[in-house]
């Protein structure tokens, strides 16, 4: 009898595919979901003598092991029982045979190889190689960590492949699209590549395939990753307000390029990246490997540095914010939420886990942080892992102000305030491009009973011998130290670029007495994180009220002042201290955001699947100046290959502009084409479009 030799192996890809929801992925191979078995078709040069016993061996990572669970061997049986790898046999037409293979709902996920190995008296072991296939996270599948039952949830967390992310400040919140594209050619092969160039695997391999299995630790190990602060990171962070040497975090319109930058590079960090765009990306990769998981926006982020669950801003007697200390509030901070059990701290504490890889601090001498239970954050319960207390501080910490003086170094207690940090924490909502206000998951409302018990009981546990902090109520009563006026900035007419910023200080004198206050006004350009660009306007003033009078002084800080200094986050940050006899100085303070001119796209004919479709952008310049080396770039999953790169000629004063282009939708659905629009003058203008694919 001539030796048995494999002649083909057919994996079924199109079926299995299907059945395993990973048939958008444009990469080749076999993408198969834990737990869900598989099905493939084997053929032999003859008919299989009884007395030859089949094997097959399926392996994971450099070193895999039986012991480890990332190696198994198995056999053709016909039963289905037990929990491990299985072969069981569908049929046998002549020397062809159809094997069902169902993997552990727990097992690591990653490259696996297949072999099969035929042993028998004449022969010995023959072993032969099947190919490879790539396992993933199932949430699908009742029994694996990230089981989601909603179908909606699955199909928004896990399958859509764009998305919006929340940015501005509680005043003006905007949203901005973002191509996540995780079915992109070789993005599940970066995907997995972020896991092989971490640390852990470097240091451990076998360990860390091994821990492969648990969404837990893939996405921490993803959360230090994605940065490029102390391995090779996908990407490097950049608050400077100087973007030289790369590209201005605001002109991304997706994850797709970064990743393929980082992986052309040689896995060097790409340049550069904000909270957004760390955490646009860490959203791609985790859905790419199975996890459900957002985006999510807070609104007024503390960043605690010292674990005091308090964040010290500083001005001076002029009215001038100063970066002192290492505290700072971000106008908004943007991380991820990922869906799946917590088996290491119990069952309230499953379901969404936050997830930040923007490198802020250091978690375990990384850059890394979470996942930390959503429920968890609500209750308090900063004891638990990981990264509790500073998460908790983002959305909870209580707003010290100080007035510093730099000429005696004196520094007084200007005011506390417990409500305004942590607000409109935001996501997309399921199927839609409305906002989701995910507020009350983080904190219960501001001002009740449970907040304050919440927020003493992760005092306690931060610091067992502290005293707690009175609400700003309970102080106020206490020292009777209520001011006599009192101010705020309110926007007069629209904030554009390019337009005169008007707005009106209202003071109002809260006494029964004359007062005599005198304002010192600043405004500067600023970062979102709070970084200080440039001061653009300063001004004094001697302002009379009489009893209970309210008085509007304006304030209007031109488009020459502020055009060389505004950055891509379009914020301003204005500032009034206002200094009466003998009592505390009363800070008024508003950052704006300044609206972009609109950019329009649309679409000139009926978008179908596979045939060249016509898109028109549309700019109007608003200023009274021409605008130079203006770029739009365009992308969108299913809508073109890669992204599209356009050289847009320069336009005169209040010139508009039309630049048509092309693209080749693949898929068929609902799809976002997304674009940014830059020049000389406008670092940044954003849009998106959703256009309906037909087959």
């Amino acid at each position: 009898m001539r030796a048995l030799r494999l002649q083909s192996v057919n994996w079924q890809k199109s079926a299995n595919r299907d059945a395993h929801h990973t048939e958008k992925f444009s990469s080749q191979e076999l993408i198969v979901r834990r737990g869900q078995p598989f099905e493939i078709a084997i053929a032999w040069n003859r008919n299989i003598a009884p007395e030859e016993h089949l094997d097959f061996v399926v392996s994971t990572g450099p070193s895999s092991s039986e012991s480890a669970k990332t190696k198994a061997i198995f056999p053709i049986s016909t039963g289905s029982a037990g929990g491990g790898w299985k072969a069981q046999l569908k049929s046998k037409e002549g020397n062809m045979l159809t094997v069902i293979i169902s993997s552990p709902v727990s097992a690591p996920i990653g490259w696996y190889t297949m072999n099969i190995q035929v042993t028998s008296s004449s022969e010995g072991m023959y072993t032969s190689n099947l190919g490879v296939f790539v396992l993933l996270f199932n949430p699908w599948m009742q029994g694996d960590d990230v089981f989601m039952s909603n179908e909606a949830e699955r199909r928004e967390f896990v399958e859509e492949d764009s998305g919006a992310i929340f940015v501005g400040s509680t005043n003006r919140i905007n949203m901005v699209g973002w191509n996540f594209g995780q079915y992109e050619e070789d993005i599940l092969k970066i995907s997995l590549a972020v896991l092989d160039k971490s640390l852990n695997f470097r240091r451990d391999a076998a360990t860390d395939v091994a821990r492969r299995n648990d969404p837990k630790y893939i996405t921490r190990v993803l959360s230090a990753m994605i940065n490029g602060n102390d391995d090779y990171g996908v990407l490097l962070g950049n608050w400077s307000g100087n973007y030289a040497g790369g590209r201005d975090p605001r002109n991304w319109n997706g994850s797709v390029e970064i990743l393929k930058t980082w992986e052309t590079s040689g896995f060097r960090p790409v340049q550069f990246g904000q909270c957004w765009v760390f955490a646009g990306v860490l959203n791609t990769v985790m859905r790419c490997l199975g996890i459900p998981a957002r985006v999510v926006t807070n609104f007024n982020s503390a960043h605690d540095t010292d674990k005091n669950l308090t964040v010290d801003v500083y001005y001076d007697p002029m009215g001038n914010p100063l970066q002192k200390g290492s505290d700072s509030v971000w106008n908004f901070h943007v991380w991820n939420e990922a869906w799946f059990m917590r088996n290491d701290l119990g069952p309230i504490f499953n379901g969404w886990q936050v997830l930040d890889a923007t490198p802020q601090e250091r978690s375990q001498g990384v850059y890394q942080c979470g996942p930390a239970s959503v429920n968890a954050i609500r209750e308090g319960d900063v004891d638990l892992n990981f990264d509790m207390p500073f998460i908790f501080a983002e959305v909870n910490a209580d707003r010290v102000t100080w007035i510093y003086n730099a000429s005696n170094g004196s520094q007084k207690q200007n005011g506390v305030d417990t409500h305004s940090i942590g607000q409109f924490i935001s996501t997309k909502a399921v199927g839609s491009y409305s906002r989701m206000d995910v507020t009350e998951k983080y904190k219960y409302p501001e001002g009740s009973g449970e907040e304050r018990q919440v927020q003493q009981r992760a005092m306690k546990k931060l610091k067992p011998s502290a005293s707690i902090r009175p609400t700003s109520a309970e102080s106020e009563e206490g020292e009777g130290s209520t001011p006599s006026i009192s101010g705020r900035f309110k926007v007069n007419g629209v904030l554009e670029v390019g337009q005169e910023v008007n707005l009106i200080l209202l003071l109002k004198n809260q006494s029964q007495d004359r007062k005599t206050v005198a304002v010192h006004m600043t405004a500067w350009t600023i970062v979102y994180n709070g970084t200080l660009v440039h001061e653009v306007w300063k001004d004094s003033a001697i302002i009379s009220l009489e009893p209970e009078e309210e008085v509007q002084h304006p304030v209007k800080i031109s488009y020459g002042q502020y055009e060389k200094y505004l950055k891509a986050d379009n914020m301003i940050r204005t500032t009034a201290i206002c200094k009466l006899a003998d009592e505390d100085e009363v800070v008024v303070e508003r950052d704006l955001v300044l609206d972009n001119p609109a950019l329009i796209l649309e679409v000139l004919d009926q978008a179908q699947v596979q045939k060249p479709l016509n898109v028109q952008m549309i700019f109007s310049n608003p200023l009274n100046e021409p605008v130079k080396d203006c770029v739009l770039m365009v992308e969108g999953s299913g809508l073109l290959r890669g992204n599209l790169k356009i050289d847009v000629p320069a336009l005169r004063p209040k010139e508009q502009s039309k630049v048509r282009f092309e693209i080749l939708p693949t898929r068929s659905g609902t799809k976002q084409l997304l674009a940014d629009f830059s020049c000389n003058k406008f670092p940044a203008i954003k849009a998106m479009l959703s256009i309906d694919v037909a087959e």
